[in-house]
């Protein structure tokens, strides 16, 4: 997939006021760098040394998805400077609904998003935040700290599992997406929804209409952080807190979603889109997710930005 000028210039901006956890956390990375970097990816050259495998298929009223988390395509040389971790194989198992229902409420992210067609897991977070104020998370693609990202915008955990932290090109490229035509399926999500990536349908329900690239409906903060403890500086994209959800801005929901025709579906269905801008992978789920794609950690707390709640104090993966 060819380079998007948001995200290969390191301009891609991103934040949210949910953050993920994990049964084992790593070490958390606490810094004090307040300023969005230029995103450095690391070529993909290597080929992975052991073969892809994944399966997906629905028995009963779900769909069981199990993998090696090996991706089909070529990765970033592991371990790197900004990631000391070897891809392994994995044992991934998960059961989705078959046919999931739009629930009465949205569900924070506390986990994995959902996992690619080819076996790959979406998992945003990262476990990198404010040295005095550890409820402000780094968003892992402003290009502040260097986490060995390859051109797939995935790196791996210290377990050996790679995962995308954003736009995964790298599949992007095998499934030939174009901006002609609607995104083919990418993936699932934990609560049982199609993912699909960044081109739709223009009117939602007219699979005649023209493609459009979708965009979501976050922005930046108007202003300057608060500082003292938390970081001072102006909202730029360092952190996941430095955006919120402007309903209408965008094409998408808050789970940068909407209710719509696809190839797949074309009676509609909700529908989950990758974007350029952030939340790129969504942060929020319009269903019920499956607990096997959460991280179990400490209870959701402390402060956001002037004093509004914040995301969940936790130890989400690197």
């Amino acid at each position: 997939m060819k380079k998007h000028p948001l995200i290969a210039g390191g301009v891609l901006v991103f934040g949210v006021l949910t953050l993920v956890l994990v049964a084992q956390p790593p070490r958390r990375g606490m810094h004090r760098v307040t300023q969005k970097g230029e995103l450095q990816l690391v070529p993909a050259t290597s080929d992975p040394n052991v073969e892809s495998r994944v399966s997906i298929k629905i028995v009963g009223d779900q769909r069981v998805i199990t993998a090696n988390g090996i991706p089909n395509h070529r990765t970033g040389r592991f371990p790197n400077r900004g990631n000391p971790n070897p891809i392994t194989a994995q044992s991934h198992a998960f059961r989705v609904p078959a046919n999931p229902e739009v629930a009465d409420e949205t569900t924070p992210l506390r986990g994995m998003f959902g996992i690619a067609i080819n076996g790959v897991p979406f998992d945003p977070g990262a476990a990198e935040f404010y040295a005095t104020a550890p409820d402000w998370q780094y968003e892992p693609l402003s290009g502040a700290i260097n986490l060995g990202l390859d051109f797939s915008h995935a790196h791996v955990q210290p377990n050996g599992k790679y995962h995308y932290h954003g736009l995964p090109s790298g599949l992007l490229d095998r499934v030939t997406m174009s901006s002609e035509k609607h995104s083919p399926l990418i993936g699932w999500a934990a609560d049982g929804f199609p993912i699909y990536a960044v081109y739709g349908y223009s009117d939602a329900e007219d699979s005649s209409s023209a493609i459009k690239k979708l965009t979501s409906s976050y922005q930046l903060r108007k202003g300057d952080r608060p500082g003292d403890p938390a970081p001072d500086g102006t909202y730029d994209g360092t952190f996941v807190n430095d955006y919120e959800f402007v309903a209408g801005s965008g094409d998408l929901d808050e789970c940068n979603g909407r209710h719509a025709i696809t190839p797949e579906f074309p009676d509609g269905t909700y529908a989950y889109f990758l974007t350029e801008d952030w939340p790129v992978i969504p942060r929020n789920f319009r269903g019920t997710p499956a607990e096997e794609f959460s991280h179990r950690g400490p209870p959701p707390g402390g402060r956001g930005p002037g004093g509004r709640p914040g995301p969940p104090p936790g130890r989400p993966p690197r």
